[in-house]
């Protein structure tokens, strides 16, 4: 069985914003991936799902380091972050993979891969504690630049 990857939506910005909303995602995918090229003011971006920004449903656990020094964190009652700071003339670019997004049976886990500067990078597992469909996807807490590009992608098993 292989997978396949079929665009749902890219949104490449011509102006500044301060959310970024993908929404009216169809239930048709077994996954999500969504690929980011991010250009900011500095601070770090975080993700929610639908519109559920109850904090006290997300979690997450991340792994980070920039060839030398290596950390890792555990946060509860948080958003989860899906790039570090953002510079507004070196995007920074993040992988967020969310699985089983259309069950109604399981909460939903999100694999993220991010860039946190121009030497750091990260891997954060997410949990978000709902076992409703994600229909929309909600980029927050950074302002994003022009030409800041987002794409969603469903996976399909064929």
């Amino acid at each position: 069985m292989t997978a396949t990857y079929d665009c749902i939506a890219t949104t490449t910005l011509s102006s500044t914003a301060s959310t970024i909303t993908l929404s009216s995602i169809p239930g048709t995918f077994t996954d999500l991936v969504l690929a980011c090229s991010i250009l900011g003011n500095g601070s770090p971006s975080r993700i929610y799902l639908n519109t559920d920004s109850a904090t006290t449903l997300y979690s997450y656990t991340e792994l980070a380091g920039d060839g030398s020094t290596a950390s890792s964190s555990r946060q509860s009652g948080t958003y989860l972050p899906w790039t570090g700071n953002t510079n507004t003339t070196t995007p920074l670019v993040s992988i967020i993979h969310i699985n089983n997004y259309a069950s109604t049976n399981v909460n939903k886990t999100m694999l993220i891969r991010h860039s946190q500067a121009s030497s750091h990078a990260a891997a954060v597992v997410g949990l978000w504690r709902s076992t409703a469909a994600v229909t929309a996807v909600n980029l927050t807490g950074a302002t994003f630049n022009s030409g800041t590009t987002v794409t969603l992608y469903g996976i399909k098993a064929e």
